[in-house]
């Protein structure tokens, strides 16, 4: 009998390094301690599968495309990818490119992903002709302040000039009359002189 349950036990591995599922493993590795072992360091292995791997219920495998890009703490971030372009159509895509490139690529896609489910129409592109339309509208606002600010110098320089030539006259004005009380005091009165 302790043959044939090491027997079993080992045809329980055999099948899970095989690469059953782990619930088929489970169920066959009831029995002593070692099927226990085996099952618990199983267990282990599987215990955080991607949140790929998770949401296409399969096994993932260290060779997963998806396992460096979306982590089984953020479920919703392979959830949106998956809604909008598909499973195999995002391994297709990260396979084709370079391992260093596959990062931006899921930025990219989980973006225009979450941009299409907010946006089914538009997409991405609503949320690029808004800002468009903003840059626009701040184009405009900046050449309203600078032409403002022209209009605002050159009255500056129109109230200086005034100021300038007003001094001027003024100065001008008190230097004739300075004369002209000069002249004035220099004149004899006309009765002074008789004449016969």
């Amino acid at each position: 009998m302790g043959s044939s349950g090491r027997s079993t036990t080992t045809s329980s591995t055999a099948a899970m390094s095989g690469g059953s599922s782990l619930h088929y493993t489970n169920n066959n590795a009831g029995g002593g301690d070692g099927g226990g072992g085996i099952s618990g360091g199983s267990m282990q292995q599987q215990a955080s599968p991607c949140a790929a791997c998770k949401l296409l219920r399969r096994r993932c495998v260290e060779s997963c495309t998806f396992a460096p890009h979306f982590p089984a703490d953020d479920p919703l971030k392979f959830a949106s990818v998956h809604r909008v372009f598909g499973a195999s159509n995002v391994s297709k895509m990260l396979q084709e490119l370079p391992v260093d490139q596959r990062g931006d690529a899921v930025s990219s896609m989980v973006y225009e992903a979450n941009a299409r489910i907010r946006d089914p129409i538009y997409g991405c592109v609503g949320a690029i002709a808004n800002l468009q339309r903003q840059v626009l509208h701040l184009q405009t606002q900046l050449a309203v302040s600078q032409a403002q600010t022209v209009y605002a110098q050159l009255q500056c320089e129109h109230f200086v000039s005034n100021m300038v030539t007003s001094s001027k006259d003024t100065s001008t004005r008190t230097t004739l009359s300075h004369e002209e009380d000069d002249t004035s005091s220099l004149r004899l009165p006309s009765d002074t002189f008789t004449y016969e």
